[in-house]
């Protein structure tokens, strides 16, 4: 039966209704949507890579990492993971999931054991920061706390300067924590030295309510920092490390340095500006 002005205006009002209640659904609220943006870049050699995942393999499956998780009112939370390396080279491993008790953590755990590791070339920090916020935009999720947790052994050197793009990603009122792999003090090469690089990312990289550095200084460090750093931004403790404020930064180290420099960290010049 063909459809009368009537009938067609109706059924363009309900069609409405539908695209609109469909669009604004709700998203499934959870206690914290976590990004993990991990360094797999050529400056990380395959102990630390490795070392890194089995890191987050046994912290998914540590019961103090479940008991924070339940800690929270809802009792889940949603977690992503990224292995990033220059400015396009950015691969989600393990796509947003729901970890809400024992089963879908180990879920997570596995995906990990399974997923092979990426190795890339060059250090983009601020791309992965820009991947790692888009990824937090459209997720599905909803929670009054975003956090990007990113690691790293060395400054950004490739792509867009890492402070804006730093502080871009805070505006939008995600926290970024840190993760300093600070175990060689060069790397095999001699192309750049990682003291300092703690201090880099409390100037650089790091940012938003709450936001903390945890650094590995030893092999041995992997599975007990990352199990405390989860631990911290699940429960949202902010006991220790003290957490980073604006009015705490003193900006000692040039965040231009990845870029400008070919061997090492540079202290900040007075009077230069460091977001650019």
């Amino acid at each position: 039966m063909p459809l009368s002005v009537g009938n067609l205006a109706s059924f363009s009002a309900l069609s409405l209704v539908w695209l609109t209640s469909t669009a604004t659904a709700e998203k499934l609220p959870v206690d914290l949507e976590l990004v993990l943006a991990v360094d797999v870049s050529a400056s990380m050699d395959r102990d630390e890579q490795r070392l890194q995942r089995e890191g987050y393999v046994a912290a998914f499956r540590s019961p103090r990492v479940l008991q924070a998780i339940r800690s929270g009112p809802y009792g889940r939370i949603a977690v992503a993971y990224v292995e990033w390396g220059g400015p396009r080279s950015q691969d989600l491993v393990v796509p947003w999931e729901l970890i809400d008790g024992d089963a879908s953590a180990a879920s997570v755990s596995r995906l990990l054991v399974q997923r092979p590791i990426n190795h890339f070339t060059t250090t983009s920090i601020s791309a992965a920061l820009r991947f790692s916020v888009d990824l937090l935009d459209a997720n599905g999720f909803a929670s009054e706390r975003q956090v990007i947790d990113i690691s790293g052994d060395g400054p950004n050197d490739a792509g867009p300067p890492v402070a804006p793009a730093r502080d871009a990603v805070i505006a939008e009122g995600v926290t970024v924590n840190g993760l300093p792999i600070m175990i060689h003090l060069a790397s095999d090469n001699g192309q750049y030295s990682i003291e300092g690089l703690d201090l880099y990312y409390e100037d650089c990289v790091v940012g938003g309510p709450g936001a903390f550095v945890v650094a590995i200084t030893a092999l041995d460090q992997f599975a007990a920092a990352i199990e405390r750093k989860l631990i911290m931004e699940i429960a949202g403790r902010l006991d220790v490390p003290t957490p980073i404020t604006e009015m705490q930064r003193r900006f000692r180290i040039d965040c231009l340095s990845g870029e400008n420099s070919p061997t090492h960290l540079l202290p900040l010049i007075p009077g230069r500006v460091q977001s650019h």
